[in-house]
């Protein structure tokens, strides 16, 4: 998965499955996506919340883009957190943990995302080892499912699962030919009160974590079906 933004619980709930997790940092940074910016709560509505990248080439990996240098974009996302959710039940303490992640000192995005990534996994008891794509041995010139499959033998691999957002990008017959598994997970969202009688769903994990105790959140990382491809 590329290395999002404090992203959704089924990116968790990815991890949390898997035997190793990978952080494909070296692929294009897409303009627009979910790399730089996630939705929370703004009075009571959902928001986009976004970290500044500095301006670079098109062509960029998301590893060779940084974030704008400077403290005023964590601070006010962080100011977005505090006025949204002052008044959440975990507000405090989750705040304390979103605050060291959003001032750490590496701009590159990459290598910020990947750190609060594994901030977030300690966080909720996640023990699955991050490894980082480009570190890897492999065929750079690969793209797509090829690259996928690159990656998979390079560590070993029986099986690689995906979100189930990715079905019609990979095909059963063309990992079979690699001796892979192919899966897909599917989330199961488990509605929680937020501060309306309506609950607005596919938020920052930052929003699962404001309403939710250790206990219901360790147990919403389970609550997903393996589809096979």
């Amino acid at each position: 998965m590329q290395p999002y933004l404090f992203p959704y619980i089924g990116y968790f709930q990815l991890m949390a499955s898997a035997d190793i997790f990978v952080v494909h940092d070296d692929v294009q940074h897409i303009k627009g996506g979910w790399i730089n910016r996630n939705r929370i709560l703004s009075s009571g509505e959902p928001r986009w919340v976004t970290l500044p990248v500095s301006a670079g080439a098109h062509r960029l990996n998301i590893n060779q883009r940084s974030y704008v240098p400077g403290a005023e974009g964590p601070r006010q996302f962080l100011r977005r957190l505090e006025a949204g959710y002052r008044a959440a039940p975990n507000f405090a303490e989750v705040f304390e943990l979103v605050r060291p992640l959003l001032l750490h000192e590496d701009r590159n995005v990459a290598a910020f995302n990947t750190h609060a990534l594994r901030g977030v996994a300690k966080s909720v008891g996640i023990t699955t080892p991050l490894v980082v794509s480009s570190e890897l041995t492999k065929d750079d010139s690969l793209r797509g499912e090829a690259r996928v499959i690159a990656i998979c033998e390079a560590l070993g691999a029986e099986r690689y699962v995906n979100p189930i957002g990715g079905t019609a990008l990979y095909h059963h017959a063309r990992f079979a030919a690699h001796g892979l598994e192919l899966a897909f997970l599917q989330p199961e969202p488990r509605a929680y009160r937020q501060f309306g009688s309506v609950s607005v769903a596919g938020l920052s994990i930052i929003d699962v974590l404001m309403f939710n105790d250790a206990t219901t959140v360790r147990e919403m990382l389970e609550e997903f079906t393996l589809v096979e491809g």
